[in-house]
């Protein structure tokens, strides 16, 4: 049975939540009364569709349809997962909640994406309180893994439990929040230091740009992939944290901050701010400064990915989840997937050092296929590549989504052949080919040695196939 989502209100955060369960796969229908909606949160989809698969080296789900629904009671009609992303005023949420209910199934999840405020107090009144959860995500929620899954005393542990697993199915990474609080907790943090820089704008120490510097260029970069407390734990030493907190903590009591007041929020400093912004970042437009966003969060993901940290470990192990068995065609398909954006060169094409990668990965591939796999390579047994001859046919620009055919021209013994076809997914103009021979070797003597029999018999027998195929 496919997968139902019901999105309620088509803003960026609505736009970004239906392009993400849409491109893992789901089926998504759409309510908002705004006669743009589609045309807005076709935006939102477009830059999905072209950065969120470059995040994974793997091909991604079938994308599901987006319809857009002209009532509210079409959209969440059957739906499994309904997330409510309208203004946040309480009442309007209510108001939009109780519709909700009137119109879905008892057992859906129902999620706000509200960023202040607590689920009890959006349960107030409701017909089905332990039906409706928070789940805030973070913009833009097709990149970003972080989602604050909130519940309350009203909802039980089955349903925190099926909205988490739902969560992590499309690639995120619930933070399951234990206590309500206004805000939940990463709002909270964003709050203070949103606050703080409101007042060195105010009190002209600095500019919102040089604000921007300093995180950007330094602490933000740590926050990426370590976070507060260890980053801190860190800076103690080998002392560890202890030591950290005996030697900073103190400071707390000094005057350092202002987090305690919160400026007036005049037209001055409204006026103040919105210049410097425009003086930062005026030359580029809306769509040019989230392409910008997307590629940076695409290349910083990637390389977290390539360390299997943090959100790139995240990745890593959610792109297993999406890895298939090979389909016996002949050719082989080994590889499907998109060019990311850290793989170009300075002439905005695929550097030719990834073609290698390309046909490496396809030939790894084809290693799993035949049963030289993980366990086998613990195991003490691998294939080297000797030798390889690699032609540039045609030029593959960033995100163009690619693939790759694989025939075994030669399986005898210790010596396997492949060649490899890349072609472009679109129209199959063929792009780039490779001639790559191999040797099987004992990864104990570092020698080639013939591969045990299984494997040898499947090499084999893929030789045999594609010779007549």
């Amino acid at each position: 049975m496919t997968n139902t989502a019901a999105i309620v209100g088509g803003g960026v955060i609505g736009g970004g939540w239906a392009a993400r369960f849409s491109l893992m796969g789901w089926q998504v229908r759409i309510f908002d009364p705004d006669p743009e909606a589609e045309r807005k949160v076709g935006a939102v989809l477009d830059g999905a569709r072209r950065a969120l698969p470059m995040l994974y080296d793997t091909s991604m789900p079938e994308p599901g349809t987006v319809v857009y629904c002209a009532t509210l009671a079409e959209a969440v009609a059957g739906a499994g997962w309904i997330q409510e992303s309208v203004p946040e005023q309480l009442d309007l949420k209510h108001e939009v909640l109780s519709g909700i209910q009137a119109n879905c199934r008892a057992e859906a999840i129902i999620c706000s994406s509200t960023s202040g405020f607590k689920p009890s107090e959006l349960q107030d009144g409701a017909e089905r309180p332990e039906q409706i959860l928070v789940a805030h995500p973070f913009n833009p929620v097709y990149l970003l893994p972080l989602v604050e899954l909130v519940p309350s005393v009203n909802n039980g542990v089955e349903v925190i439990d099926k909205a988490s697993k739902t969560l992590s199915s499309i690639g995120m990474q619930p933070l399951h929040v234990k206590a309500e609080i206004d805000a939940h907790i990463a709002d909270r943090l964003l709050e203070s230091v949103w606050r703080e820089a409101l007042w060195l704008v105010r009190d002209g120490i600095a500019t919102t740009q040089e604000i921007d510097d300093a995180i950007r260029y330094g602490f933000g970069l740590r926050w990426a992939q370590m976070g507060l407390f260890e980053t801190y734990r860190i800076a103690g030493g080998e002392a560890g944290m202890r030591h950290f907190m005996a030697q900073f903590g103190p400071c707390l009591k000094w005057p350092w901050s202002k987090l305690t007041d919160v400026p007036d929020f005049t037209n001055e400093l409204v006026d103040s701010i919105a210049g410097q912004s425009d003086a930062q970042s005026g030359h580029m437009s809306i769509r040019e400064l989230e392409r910008l966003r997307d590629d940076n969060l695409v290349a910083i993901l990637r390389a977290l990915k390539g360390r299997d940290a943090a959100a790139g470990g995240l990745i890593t192990r959610h792109e297993e989840t999406m890895r298939k068995p090979l389909a016996r065609t002949i050719p082989l398909v080994t590889v499907r997937r998109s060019v990311p954006v850290d793989w170009a060169d300075v002439n905005g094409h695929m550097n030719e050092g990834r073609y290698g990668q390309v046909f490496s990965d396809a030939s790894e591939e084809l290693m799993r296929h035949v049963g030289a796999d993980r366990a086998y390579i613990d195991a003490g047994n691998s294939y080297f590549t000797a030798e390889t001859t690699i032609k540039y046919l045609a030029e593959t620009l960033v995100s163009e989504e690619f693939y790759v055919e694989t025939r075994v021209r030669l399986g005898a013994g210790k010596k396997l052949r492949l060649w490899h076809e890349m072609k472009r997914a679109t129209d199959g103009t063929l792009l780039a080919t490779c001639d790559q021979f191999l040797l099987h070797v004992s990864l104990e003597t570092r020698r080639s040695c013939p591969p045990l029999p299984k494997v040898q018999a499947a090499v084999e027998a893929l030789a045999k196939d594609h010779d007549h195929g």
